[in-house]
């Protein structure tokens, strides 16, 4: 039986699934260098365990995933030096490399939404293999109202939904339910009975060489548009916007004092 503590996770092998729970409850399942390093780090023993066909994404207690941690980026704020900016740097950059990670894995990722996804909650869904959804499941992008975009998100959802569909939720930041996710590709599969879709995946994924499912997300990669490029080009696009005074100070006031961006007295 794998056993390792996690600080941020749960992490447990049923038979040839890997469960990975996102266990940020107390921070909304929020994303910060922690998260992202443990992550990884089960991933890397889901990499060397040849039994492991599948490896489960998902949440607690209604989220899934709230995205950026704001706390990290107040805190970094606080601080204002260089060595806060390479904190700002080195978190974008482990995000865009670990959905890029996501995507060519030698496993099938499957994410299991049951609740909020929010702004890079979106980003680890999308570069998903598979989504599995309750009927509870809603999703949207926020960065918007920070000042922010969601430009590491945003290859692998145009990936997903098509353009219009990501500039839509870009644009409006308004939350879609899970039917509307389901009618523009987001979501594969609703279902209130998430083993029940799990197994009938499993039943066919089971008999797939490794390499074969490797080989396929590497071929699907070339088929689209994301290369180094574009990757590099959306970690620069969040790290300087992140990195704006005016974007700091609206993060700041959000978790200091309550207020919104918007809310200018």
């Amino acid at each position: 039986m794998y056993k390792m503590e996690y600080r941020t996770l749960i992490v447990e092998k049923k038979n040839a699934i890997l469960q990975i729970t996102f266990n940020r409850t107390e921070a909304r399942n929020s994303i910060n260098c922690e998260f992202l390093q443990e992550l990884n780090t089960a991933l890397d023993y889901a990499k060397e365990n040849l039994e492991i066909k599948i490896v489960l994404l998902q949440g607690k207690n209604g989220v899934f995933c709230s995205g950026m941690d704001f706390q990290e980026v107040a805190s970094i704020k606080e601080k204002e030096s260089s060595e806060s900016s390479q904190k700002d740097l080195v978190m974008t950059q482990m995000y865009m490399d670990t959905l890029r990670r996501i995507t060519l894995f030698s496993k099938v990722v499957i994410s299991c939404v049951d609740g909020q996804v929010l702004a890079g909650g979106v980003g680890l869904v999308a570069c998903s293999d598979l989504v599995i959804a309750t009927s509870k499941a809603e999703f949207g992008l926020s960065e918007a109202l920070w000042g922010l975009l969601p430009a590491m998100v945003l290859p692998y959802l145009i990936r997903k939904v098509g353009v219009q569909k990501a500039y839509f939720m870009t644009l409006t930041t308004i939350r879609i339910s899970v039917e509307e996710a389901k009618d523009m590709n987001l979501v594969d599969e609703i279902s209130n009975n998430m083993d029940h879709v799990i197994l009938k995946y499993y039943q066919k994924i089971s008999r797939m060489e490794e390499k074969t499912i490797e080989n396929m997300k590497s071929y699907f990669r070339k088929l689209w548009i994301i290369d180094e490029n574009m990757e590099r080009m959306a970690v620069n696009q969040t790290y300087t916007l992140v990195s704006q005074p005016q974007v700091k100070e609206n993060i700041y006031n959000f978790v200091t004092h309550k207020k919104f961006p918007w809310e200018k007295n």
